[in-house]
């Protein structure tokens, strides 16, 4: 049965289980921690090897940026209507329809947010391999003769997963205060690295990065008489498009996670007003700050090297530049505080999608009940074992090829949502309404789905995986429904 509609008064007093004390500060932090892990010290070489230029991989970082506001622009409407616990979850289901919510709520359990949260964990145990090699991904504890490994690296995510779900159990205090203190502590380490880059910049090299910035040039590696060289190839017309949304999936990526918010505005003190807000603020700061740092990049080394740094570790090799061997400890120590205020605005977000599930009568029973601290522990468990699963499987990195088309595959529905719901229900109360309605989120509608449609021609068949994990949803919502109609 379809949830009775509430007003966004209503809601706030629905949710009255939880305790709201996040405040504007804390709703921020939660959105620009949550969105910085380790894509942005990471992404750009692979992105480089697709564009082979300093003016597209600008463009490209511009593109991810101006979607990113205006989805979250976009989502100041939906957020200030339904100011509830579950965010993006609630508003599909309110605008489609239960079976559309939970599509969703399966894809955000099975690889969006678990996914996530396994590849920044073993980011941070693999940056943590730079200060102490026993504890990295070159230590194999385990490893079998068709390629599965256990790494130190992968141990260490496990345990900074479960250490941040049981601290997250105990009350949204705990939670709060780690992602403001880590949040603002790689904030400010961010600012000063791209500070310091910009006063190291070389003319030369600038000047060399932007003499040919605009032509599409796609890496390839040649095998010639066992000498191993790498030659670009020059792209144009639709094929040059896919290499632009083939290099996005590397920013989108970095940029994802800022809706974070919305999955615990049950929490958030004065809703309305601060969620969308905190939507704004966080994505604003986030994207100066990943267009100034690849700015900063391109000021410091040639092309070549930030597109071939070693492990795609293109921050490590400017840090170097800049600071010479200290630079490896100042890099490895801001990573991991990066990934670790990043993981716990995922591990204390996500859980709160499941509770909201399990209320529909759509998850496990028990994830719908709030433990003496106010919080889903329950769904924080579901949720470490899920992730925890994913940091063994060694997957991870192709989990996240898929990420990126299933995230904006969902963003593009929610944001249609908005004009369904602006023709379904024209009379509810609407405290905050679309910023530039409704040129602006079609046009995202339109960017999102030129974005997937290029995926699927041309990034091969991670998309298709995606597409694949969410249609095992199907089967799974019919279950789900006869056994909640089975206890009615």
């Amino acid at each position: 049965m379809q949830p009775e509609v509430l007003t966004p008064g209503e809601a706030i007093v629905e949710d009255k289980t939880f305790k709201r004390s996040l405040g504007l500060l804390d709703a921020t932090m939660i959105v620009a921690g949550s969105m910085i892990g380790s894509g942005i010290f990471i992404v750009s070489a692979d992105m480089l090897k697709d564009l082979g230029s300093a003016g597209w991989l600008i463009t490209a970082w511009l593109l991810t940026g101006f979607m990113t506001l205006t989805a979250a622009l976009s989502y100041g409407e939906l957020s200030a209507m339904f100011p509830k616990a579950g965010g993006q979850y609630v508003y599909l289901r309110e605008a489609y329809n239960p079976f559309i919510g939970f599509l969703y709520g399966w894809s955000f359990f099975a690889v969006i947010q678990t996914g996530t949260i396994a590849a920044v964990a073993v980011a941070f145990g693999k940056f943590l391999g730079y200060l102490e090699p026993s504890l990295g991904d070159g230590n194999i504890l385990l490893g079998t003769a068709d390629g599965f490994k256990i790494t130190a690296a992968q141990l260490i995510g496990i345990g900074l997963v479960v250490l941040l779900t049981y601290i997250n159990t105990k009350g949204i205090k705990g939670g709060k205060l780690i992602q403001t203190t880590f949040t603002t502590a790689k904030l400010l380490a961010l600012f000063g690295l791209i500070i310091f880059g910009f006063l190291a910049a070389k003319s030369g090299v600038w000047d060399a990065n932007w003499e040919d910035a605009w032509t599409i040039r796609q890496h390839a590696t040649r095998i010639d008489a066992n000498v191993t060289s790498n030659t670009w190839t020059p792209l144009i017309g639709l094929v040059a498009l896919g290499a632009v949304a083939s290099a996005m999936v590397g920013s989108i990526f970095s940029s994802d996670a800022w809706n974070n918010i919305t999955f615990i505005a049950g929490e958030v003190k004065n809703p309305q007003r601060n969620i969308g807000l905190s939507l704004f603020l966080g994505t604003l700061i986030v994207t100066i700050i990943y267009v100034a740092a690849n700015l900063m990049y391109l000021s410091v080394l040639p092309l070549e090297q930030l597109a071939f740094a070693k492990d795609n570790r293109i921050a490590l090799s400017v840090s170097n530049e800049i600071f010479g061997t200290v630079g490896t400890t100042f890099l490895a120590i801001l990573i991991m505080v990066s990934t670790f205020g990043c993981n716990n605005g995922l591990i204390l977000a996500g859980a709160r999608v499941y509770y909201t599930m399990a209320n529909d009568g759509l998850f496990f029973k028990q994830t719908g009940r709030l433990n003496k601290a106010a919080v889903p522990e329950y769904a924080l468990w579901i949720q470490c074992a899920m992730a925890c699963a994913l940091c063994l499987s060694g997957q991870y990195g192709n989990l996240l090829d898929m990420v990126s088309f299933v995230v904006v595959l969902f963003y593009v529905l929610t944001i249609a949502g908005i004009f369904i719901l602006r023709k379904k229900r024209p009379n509810a109360e609407r405290p905050y309404k679309a910023f530039g309605y409704p040129a602006l989120p079609a046009l995202y509608i339109l960017m999102g789905t030129a974005f997937c449609t290029l995926l699927i021609m041309y990034q091969g068949k991670y998309p298709y995986y995606g597409l694949g994990i969410v249609l095992i949803g199907i089967p799974i919502y019919f279950v789900a429904l006869s056994r909640k109609k089975t206890v009615v």
